[in-house]
């Protein structure tokens, strides 16, 4: 996926350079006669950055909603991970019983934007210190055995992770992987439009 941002992007800043440059020799009256291929060298461009752009978005969308960030256990929107059942016995809400799905536990990167994956003044102040407990006991495991109390000297109704963020380095890698998809998606639009614009310049022959 880097590579294809890398390739794409390179790519279509150099086209775009050259065709905004062309169109200014043009429009200047500046070889006037080279104008059939200049609109070949649009369409062909067009077409080359149009499909690296596509490849690129589909990419950069399929990691963005499919894959998970290994080092970040996922947690509802109040930050728990596990919830009372009976005793000290915590059920873990992220648990799949399905042996292949070892990432049931784990954020995706398009996760990484929500309040629990960030600084959160109101939940640092609010959970009981007690409740705190590392989301790594649940990996793996229906269910987490253990002693949580509260400040009130109850069982904790739900267990919260301890490691929580201080920071907003989550919701700036979720914005940037979506401002990438976002763009390369404006950018395969103006790969169609010098695309088309090429095409009328080679059979029409005029600027």
């Amino acid at each position: 996926m880097y590579n294809m941002e890398y390739t794409s992007f390179i790519f279509n800043v150099v086209i775009g350079f050259v065709s905004g440059l062309l169109g200014l020799l043009h429009l200047f009256d500046v070889k006037k006669e080279l104008v059939p291929k200049t609109g070949l060298i649009g369409l062909g461009c067009g077409i080359v950055g149009f499909v690296l752009t596509f490849v690129y978005a589909i990419l950069n969308g399929l990691v963005f909603t499919n894959y998970y960030e290994g080092t970040i256990y996922k947690r509802d929107s109040d930050g728990a991970f596990a919830e009372l059942d009976s005793g000290n016995k915590y059920k873990c809400l992220y648990y799949d019983d399905d042996p292949l799905n070892v990432y049931s536990f784990y954020a995706k990167y398009s996760d990484l934007g929500k309040k629990q994956y960030n600084y959160d003044k109101d939940y640092l102040e609010s959970v009981s210190e007690g409740c705190k407990k590392s989301a790594s006991s649940c990996r793996g495991k229906e269910y987490y055995t253990t002693t949580a109390i509260d400040d009130n000297g109850n069982a904790c109704k739900f267990l919260y992770e301890s490691n929580a963020q201080t920071e907003f380095t989550n919701k700036d890698k979720f914005d940037r992987f979506l401002t990438a998809l976002i763009l390369s998606l404006f950018i395969c639009f103006a790969n169609i439009g010098l695309a088309l614009f090429g095409f009328l310049l080679f059979k029409g022959g005029e600027f």
